[in-house]
């Protein structure tokens, strides 16, 4: 039972949700990527002065840790990392595909399919990993790039939901396959709060220190030297 901040840059779409016992009491998003280090601090100060919430009564800070986009990840970490420093609460990482999953359950559950979030890492490369609908691992996360023989043991004998910003190339190279469901899905530091509540229940917290985003693969700048 906690007071929780969680906060998600892990894509375009950045988002602060303030949750009190595994419940949503307010969420600010902001779909504009380059707006991300400037909007996060002010939505925080908006939502804990709308519901005259003070540092200390915070419980933690959770952060979609990735994998997503190197300039949001290092955004959301860093401004989760400076407030659990200055406000010494204990930081939890919440996996970005485990939130994307764990919202698209709450509109779609089917306990017998399969779950693929699916974020686009450019090209036909995406950032992706397979989930039961209780959230356990088929797939462990990874960066994959989509060949016409991708997902097939899923896609066998199971029926199975495309989700995410990726998914929609992978559509376009499946065509039709009779277990597949491309679903819509709109990523919201919402879809954290039940997976930071089970993290604070467990104690699992990072180490502020040392804690880095989760990227999946190295960061290869293509500025000039």
């Amino acid at each position: 039972m906690a007071l929780i901040l969680n906060i998600d840059t892990a894509t375009n779409i950045g988002s602060v949700c303030l949750s009190k016992n595994g419940q949503v009491l307010q969420t600010l998003v902001n779909d504009q990527q380059q707006d991300h280090a400037a909007t996060m601090t002010l939505f925080i100060q908006q939502l804990m002065q709308e519901h005259h919430i003070t540092p200390a009564q915070l419980d933690a800070i959770a952060v979609s840790a990735g994998p997503g986009s190197y300039t949001g990840l290092r955004v959301g970490v860093a401004t989760a990392k400076g407030l659990c420093y200055a406000w010494e609460k204990p930081l939890i990482a919440v996996s970005t595909l485990q939130q994307m999953t764990q919202g698209l359950l709450l509109q779609e559950k089917d306990t017998q399919a399969l779950y693929v979030p699916m974020l686009d890492a450019r090209r036909m490369e995406v950032y992706t990993a397979v989930y039961t609908a209780g959230l356990d691992e088929i797939l462990a996360p990874q960066a994959l790039i989509l060949g016409p023989e991708s997902y097939a043991d899923q896609l066998a004998d199971k029926q199975v939901y495309f989700f995410g910003n990726g998914s929609e190339k992978w559509a376009e190279l499946l065509g039709q396959n009779v277990h597949a469901t491309f679903l819509p899905y709109t990523i919201n530091a919402a879809h954290m709060v039940q997976l930071s509540e089970k993290a604070f229940e467990k104690r699992t917290f990072e180490d502020v220190a040392y804690f880095s985003p989760f990227y999946l693969k190295p960061f290869h700048s293509t500025m000039k030297k």
